[in-house]
């Protein structure tokens, strides 16, 4: 019998063997092919619910006067993936962090290379909040970043109350008086009658300047995520710090067992949450976020543990050149969905029905997946990916295969 017997007391996973690009054969799949997975789910909701509409209708009740099919598609949608794939790419971002920070234990560069890895991340992200969407999260991942990069310093069991605490405070936030203040219905109502006309009509200028103008009223958006965010880094850290995503096959059991109890408690209370009539807000959303988090957590057990199994790893190795694209990828999808909605390409704002947007959706992902097949068959890395860790060490890497 295998054991599942996990390290938490360990200061760091053994250094990786080298500093420079990670061989294909020596990439653990699972990450590869559940960051590819999360992206779908980030794809899919961003095209049904933040570019298809103003990202503040889904704060509204929802539209009972859509056909059958559209809102079975988007219940499930907010049940099923609405969050969770975003909370599964907070994880995996931990995980990186993690893994980045163990392969340079040996360099006395270290911190000055994360850090300016993170300085660079944020500057991606601020001129993709700006230019191209406002919906970005890869500010937030940057700031985070640098609040949990010390951490990992540290031994990493000591950061397991901090992550709990964290992930507590953002459950629990509907309970506690706001930090900041979120708009009122009114105000969303009248918002998104100037969102359609700024970018379903507007030229890029007009679209520019609502977008920034818009910034400030997200502000609660992102305060009430960051501490998820936070915790969410930290786990991913020590996940990767205990081993079980370097061995999944030797903890099949544990994997199978949070699979099934994340999936199954997480989707009974996200389901419980829809039911309005028996609770109201804030239990119903302190209900959904624990539910999101258990779905999440229920999520990625499951695709570690089946990528383990050489049936699993067949089955879902086509993830895997998505996931290792993330980046260049979903900086790809911004660029195409404001092509697709905003006044300046096609003008669709508004006009695109949930299950048409849908379908959109999967087109875009079905092309992200073949050429990134195609790409990474020729070059070591994405053209972003490839950027950033030119940037970070100050220096051209090598990009073509050898």
């Amino acid at each position: 019998m295998a054991s599942t017997q996990i390290d938490w007391a360990s200061d760091t996973s053994r250094p990786l063997p080298t500093q420079g690009p990670v061989a294909p054969s020596n990439r653990i799949e699972g990450i590869d092919v559940m960051r590819g997975l999360a992206l779908f789910g980030v794809l899919t909701i961003n095209i049904v619910f933040e570019f298809r509409v103003s990202i503040f209708e889904q704060f509204l009740s929802p539209d009972s006067t859509i056909p059958a099919i559209d809102r079975a598609l988007r219940d499930v949608l907010a049940a099923a993936i609405e969050l969770k794939a975003l909370a599964l790419f907070s994880f995996l971002f931990g995980v990186g962090l993690a893994i980045q920070f163990d392969r340079l234990t040996n360099n006395p560069r270290r911190l000055t290379l994360l850090v300016r890895r993170l300085v660079v991340l944020l500057a991606i992200g601020a001129v993709h909040l700006f230019l191209v969407w406002n919906g970005d999260i890869l500010v937030e991942y940057a700031v985070v970043g640098l609040v949990v990069l010390p951490f990992l310093f540290c031994r990493m069991w000591l950061t397991l109350p901090l992550a709990a605490a964290c992930l507590i405070l953002f459950i629990t936030m509907p309970l506690l008086p706001p930090v900041v203040k979120f708009p009122s219905h009114f105000w969303i109502g009248e918002h998104i009658v100037q969102a359609t006309m700024a970018y379903g009509r507007g030229g890029f200028m007009d679209v520019l300047a609502f977008r920034i103008r818009e910034i400030p009223a997200m502000l609660p958006l992102l305060v009430e995520i960051f501490p998820r965010t936070i915790a969410l880094f930290l786990f991913g850290a020590l996940a990767w710090r205990s081993g079980i995503l370097q061995r999944a096959s030797e903890h099949k059991r544990l994997l199978l067992g949070i699979a099934i109890g994340g999936v199954l408690f997480g989707g009974v209370l996200t389901v419980a949450a829809q039911w309005r009539d028996l609770f109201v807000w804030p239990s119903r959303e302190v209900m959904e976020r624990f539910g999101g988090i258990a779905l999440a957590s229920g999520y990625a057990s499951g695709i570690v543990g089946l990528t383990s199994v050489p049936a699993g790893q067949r089955m879902l190795a086509w993830a895997a050149p998505v996931g290792r694209m993330a980046f260049t990828n979903y900086l790809g999808q911004s660029l195409i969905l404001g092509w697709i909605f905003y006044g300046y390409g096609f003008g669709l704002f508004g006009k695109l029905s949930v299950s048409a947007a849908f379908t959109v959706g999967v087109v875009i992902y079905a092309m992200q997946a073949a050429v990134s097949a195609w790409w990474l068959g020729r070059y070591r890395y994405g053209p972003v990916e490839w950027l950033w860790r030119s940037l970070m060490y100050g220096s051209w890497q090598p990009m073509v295969q050898t």
